[in-house]
């Protein structure tokens, strides 16, 4: 979710008035056949040894399957999962997870400091340049996201990181050193295009590189991070009221872990599943030794050999992804983030101060700080249940909560015979909101989608999804207050509860559950070769 300031004139919702003035509170919206065969090359120079199969370090040790293993030339193997890998993700999961802090830091760091920055900079009677130093972080994030396809599919992964770093970088000092709104403007830009790569690449990075056992926990790490990075941000801000320019610190201290990011991904290893795409196999056989241990390497070369990777299939271009074979999976990815955002994540935040103060909590800290503390809480139990229950399972309990706490909230605004609790009931509708998001409807999406797309589009099907989750959020912020002026919350409300069940009842029939799959197995399921 993002913040936009959208002018200064009030508006009456619901017999309560609501200044426009106020801003969106910035968080982030922002889940066998059987046969035998020979041993065969897959023309990929694998080092000499028996005919192993493709389950390799990704599936869960704990469990001996049979699955699918098909070789380049369609021949299909009996296989079974083997012994966890001695080699450790977890240092380079960590390394990309800066990413993750700074999309979420980047989101939340003008909340507190607009206000300061706009007396700074001569602009504090000027809503509209407030607004474009707000809403220009999304413009940029949503140039971002498409892009970071495009570098990681060209670049790789890694470097496609480094490249990360300069926008980031660049943005914070900018915004830090601004004399003027030109330069703050600009700033804001570099940092969201900076934010859009990261929303793209970071998942991405994390999926290809992660266990299958722990896949889901690793990944659900990604919007946990985004959460911290918020809450970061919000603490960032503590000081302002002693000192009117720590705004510029606010943004400079975004590009120390702008800087790690940039160091820690100069040493951290490629995805090999991107190196064997480009027959770089000495390299990926490398990139192998270092994330799970050289007795690995037979087994994830021949894991991702099996799923058609390192063939003569060019990658994909982006009309590709409208194609008959891929079109179902691409529209599952657009969608699940168009219900993210359309099931009323903004609106929830943005009322949730007046929410709060309606029930007695008069400080606008202490309500965002409770919002922030649910949706880290929710997201830290999601974490533990991502790869015992599963995404589709989170994504349902998900969005069910959310529906719930929909029809509560609007409830609570128009039952004259629930009036004397209205204000309780409101707060506990919001909190119960923001941690059934954050249970599945916040994490899974971002984790997902690089697990259901086949690794020929995968980078480009993440960038358009993010791309979709950029667009839908700009435009929620640019007539949501339109939309609550005319109907009323209550009703908006309503509307927001439709949207989450029809979110359970298309999750339920359209998604499919990767828990303990590979990333090859999935794709041979859902993307089978022509």
């Amino acid at each position: 979710m993002q913040a936009v300031n959208l002018g200064a004139n009030s508006f009456h919702v619901q017999n309560r008035v609501f200044s426009s003035s106020s801003r969106f509170n910035n968080k982030n919206a922002t889940a066998c056949l059987i046969g035998t065969g020979r041993c065969n090359s897959f023309r990929l120079r694998l080092r000499s040894g028996p005919c192993v199969g493709a389950e390799s370090v990704f599936r869960s040790p704990q469990k001996s399957r049979s699955v699918k293993a098909q070789s380049s030339d369609g021949d299909i193997a009996p296989v079974k999962s083997q012994s966890s890998s001695s080699g450790s993700v977890l240092p380079y999961v960590g390394v990309a997870s800066l990413g993750a802090i700074l999309f979420g830091y980047h989101l939340g760091v003008v909340n507190g400091a607009l206000e300061y920055l706009a007396k700074d900079l001569g602009i504090a009677e000027n809503a509209v340049l407030q607004g474009w130093i707000v809403s220009t972080l999304l413009a940029g994030a949503t140039v971002g996201s498409f892009t970071g396809g495009s570098l990681a599919d060209q670049f790789g992964r890694t470097k496609t990181f480094l490249l990360d770093a300069i926008p980031l970088t660049v943005g914070a000092f900018l915004c830090a050193t601004a004399t003027n709104v030109q330069t703050m403007i600009i700033g804001r830009l570099l940092a969201g295009i900076g934010i859009g790569i990261s929303s793209a690449i970071v998942p991405l990075y994390i999926s290809e590189i992660s266990p299958t056992e722990i896949r889901g926990t690793l990944g659900s790490i990604n919007q946990l991070f985004i959460c911290i990075g918020i809450l970061a941000a919000l603490v960032a801000g503590l000081p302002l009221a002693a000192n009117p320019l720590w705004w510029r610190t606010m943004f400079a201290i975004s590009a120390v872990p702008s800087v790690l990011l940039a160091l820690g991904m100069a040493i951290s290893p490629e995805s090999p599943r991107w190196l064997v795409q480009q027959k770089k196999i000495d390299q990926a056989e490398k990139a192998i030794k270092t994330l799970y241990g050289e007795g690995k390497v037979v087994e994830v070369m021949a894991d991702l050999s099996a799923s058609g990777q390192g063939s003569e299939e060019q990658d994909a271009g982006w009309f590709d992804l409208f194609s008959g074979r891929y079109f179902k999976v691409v529209s599952v990815g657009a969608a699940l983030f168009l219900f993210q955002q359309l099931a009323g994540i903004n609106a929830v935040v943005y009322y949730s101060t007046s929410v709060f103060r309606t029930a007695g909590v008069a400080s606008d800290v202490a309500a965002s700080a409770l919002v922030g503390a649910a949706n880290v809480f929710g997201t830290m139990i999601a974490s533990s249940l991502m790869d015992k229950k599963g995404r589709k399972s989170l994504l349902i309990t998900s969005f069910s909560g959310m529906a719930i706490s929909m029809l509560l909230l609007s409830l609570s605004f128009t039952w004259k015979v629930l009036a004397p609790y209205s204000g309780p009931l409101a707060v506990i509708g919001t909190v119960l909101y923001v941690l059934s998001f954050s249970l599945g409807a916040g994490p899974v999406p971002a984790l997902l989608l690089p697990e259901i797309f086949a690794s020929r589009i995968r980078a480009k099907a993440v960038a358009l999804s993010l791309g979709m989750h950029w667009i839908s959020n700009f435009v929620i912020g640019l007539y949501f207050l339109s939309v609550v002026t005319k109907f009323g919350i209550s009703k908006v409300y309503l509307g927001f509860a439709s949207i989450c069940l029809l979110a359970v009842l298309y999750i339920g029939g359209n998604v499919v559950e990767t828990k303990g799959r590979s990333l090859e197995d999935i794709e041979r399921e859902l993307s089978p070769a022509t």
